[in-house]
């Protein structure tokens, strides 16, 4: 079933109930990490960290190997719908055609497992990702993008662990700093077996570069940078770091690398 944040189509009803929840979060930033850990597979430092059991602080890990390193999951928050889609480029609502507007953004997403001290390609693994559009919409919920399906797909590991995306860079909406969402599962046939979820964000920089040009510039200003985030801020510096993209020209955008390995079982 697909999940909703509010059965009301009235928009200033979404931003009272987005203001609420992320305000909730600024004020008990801690209670966003969960229990779920990630390896970020490096070749050059050991930073990041890890919640602990309760899932309420995050913790400095025990770096199991100089090649990886430990950072936080985040929140699914309310915005997930596992639409099933199976594409690369996620820029188009497949219902009608259209293409969302924006900055060009290449993802790539470098999966390992961890296991015996040691990262390795972890292979046919379904990676999501979805998030807002220039202006600040998320679709296929309540409040603007209800029925379509833009800014949203899955990926399968290939035999490298790698999953690629062709998206734009998000905009803004009330009360959170810019974001990308991104889930990982594996199944055993139609049977889920792992699941990790997390968030990473971008260089304050960058986004002012971004945001200053067209569509982006008709919404204003954000008003919530990484530093004012509840989510971002629940987070070490370590972790602020792994999780924040490092982002470079390419042709007319920008591309990205994640490094993301997980401990399965």
């Amino acid at each position: 079933m697909k999940r909703r944040i509010h059965p009301s189509t009235d928009i200033a009803a979404v931003n009272v109930d987005r203001r609420r929840l992320f305000g909730m979060a600024a004020n008990a930033a801690a209670t966003v990490i969960v229990s779920q850990s990630l390896l970020g597979c490096a070749s050059d430092s050991v930073t990041g960290a890890d919640a602990d059991t309760t899932g309420t602080t995050p913790t400095t890990p025990t770096t199991p190997s100089s090649s990886c390193v430990l950072t936080a999951a985040l929140t699914e928050g309310p915005y997930f719908v596992d639409e099933k889609l199976n594409r690369s480029d996620i820029r188009s609502d497949p219902t009608t055609g259209a293409v969302s507007t924006g900055v060009p953004l290449a993802l790539t997403f470098n999966v390992s497992r961890f296991a015996s001290n040691a990262c390795t390609p972890l292979t046919g693994a379904y990676l999501d990702v979805w998030h807002c559009d220039s202006a600040g919409t998320y679709s296929d919920v309540s409040g603007g993008g209800s029925g379509r399906k833009f800014l949203r797909g899955y990926q399968i590991t290939d035999a490298n662990g790698v999953a690629a995306f062709t998206t734009v860079y998000p905009g803004w909406y009330q009360g959170r700093a810019v974001h990308v969402h991104f889930k990982l599962r594996l199944f055993a046939g139609t049977t889920k077996t792992y699941e990790f979820t997390s968030q990473f964000f971008f260089d304050e920089n960058l986004t002012n570069t971004v945001h200053a040009l067209s569509p982006y510039s008709s919404k204003g200003r954000r008003d919530t940078l990484n530093t004012t985030d509840g989510i971002y801020n629940s987070l070490t510096a370590a972790a602020k770091a792994a999780l924040t993209l490092q982002a470079s020209a390419s042709g007319s955008g920008y591309a990205g690398t994640i490094n993301l390995g997980v401990q399965v079982g």
